[in-house]
């Protein structure tokens, strides 16, 4: 059994409605970073945030980062995933460099293509727009691969020397040295992941693959995660590679939990098939019951027993409170596991 880090992943939705007491941006914003406190006070290991952008969910991460890292003093922050297509390659770098060294290096950062989005190529509103010949998709590689030569301190531009008595180049600044190593690739496939590992890039699963091949969910991620793992070790790549999956995990241990979530353990407690994108996907099952049903359940998850890590997405209109018993259960759940020391 691989020892996991348990962190909470939020895509911090918004909205006036009814039950929601995340009803504005700055609900949003502020109650993420309580979270992040509650979960390292009640044992978790990480605080990540989704990206979305048009939509009334966080949108920009790293004054959010930064704010939970000088919070915080234990738990990893991140995100999962930034979408690189709309991303100013080298503001990115140093942006990330600055949250990791407020945080104290505790930054893990996943990056990749990104998912649907409300807008219509929304990136070229931000003013990217594919080359010739070129896919979004390989915007945001594209942009990826600037981004890790900035935070690896290549150079970037070239030395003014009227301004520095030289003509060499300039790397972006800040730098944090051993940012490059917590750099992790959203993938959807089990293609990408292998194209992840052949970067040297950490993997990022979620919930969702956008493909399918008839097996279940947790099957058809363990493959990806085999393939990943299999590239790296081909590539000869020096230092261990980290490995993370999302799941939905709801226990159910007192009145509120039952009454939000009860219901829908046996609607969400299966696989779902759908298009997207043009193509089949295969949505992961969410976890939902009693702590001795899902130490049982989990214990059967392949692509989870191969995880070093386990994102929980966590209902986050319901306030910090309520993530934090969920987080507090999950823990408790992960303990029963074997997942931690």
């Amino acid at each position: 059994m691989i020892v996991k880090r348990i962190g909470f992943l939020s895509f911090g939705h918004y909205q006036a409605v009814p039950g929601s007491v995340v009803r504005t941006a700055g609900d949003a914003l502020l109650q993420t970073v309580e979270l992040a406190v509650a979960a390292e006070e009640v044992g978790a290991d990480g605080a990540y945030v989704r990206v979305h952008h048009f939509a009334p969910q966080l949108a920009s991460p790293f004054p959010l980062l930064a704010a939970i890292g000088a919070r915080t003093s234990r738990i990893e922050i991140g995100t999962g995933v930034i979408d690189m297509r709309y991303q100013n390659p080298l503001y990115t770098a140093e942006e990330a460099a600055a949250a990791d060294l407020i945080s104290g290096e505790r930054l893990q950062l996943g990056v990749s293509r990104g998912s649907p989005e409300t807008a219509l190529a929304g990136y070229e509103s931000f003013g990217y727009v594919p080359g010739e010949g070129e896919s979004d998709a390989d915007l945001a590689r594209r942009h990826t691969a600037i981004f890790r030569a900035a935070i690896a301190g290549e150079a970037m531009a070239n030395a003014d020397p009227r301004m520095t008595g030289t003509s060499g180049g300039l790397s972006i600044q800040p730098l944090s040295p051993t940012l490059p190593d917590r750099i992790w690739w959203g993938a959807g496939t089990r293609a990408t992941a292998e194209w992840t590992a052949e970067q040297g890039m950490n993997l990022m699963s979620s919930t969702l693959l956008t493909e399918d091949t008839g097996v279940p969910f947790d099957q058809l991620q363990a493959e990806q995660i085999q393939r990943f793992r299999d590239t790296w070790a081909e590539m000869g790549w020096e230092r261990e590679p980290r490995v993370s999956v999302s799941r939905s995990i709801i226990p159910i241990t007192d009145e509120a939990s039952y009454r939000y979530f009860g219901a829908r353990a046996q609607v969400e407690g299966r696989d779902q098939v759908g298009n997207l994108d043009g193509g089949l996907a295969r949505f992961g099952r969410s976890y939902i019951g009693e702590p001795e049903k899902l130490v049982e359940e989990l214990a059967a998850d392949e692509a989870v027993r191969m995880a070093d890590t386990v994102l929980v997405t966590v209902p986050n209109q319901l306030g910090v409170d309520f993530n934090a018993r969920l987080l507090e259960g999950v823990v408790a759940v992960g303990r029963e596991l074997g997942w931690r020391d």
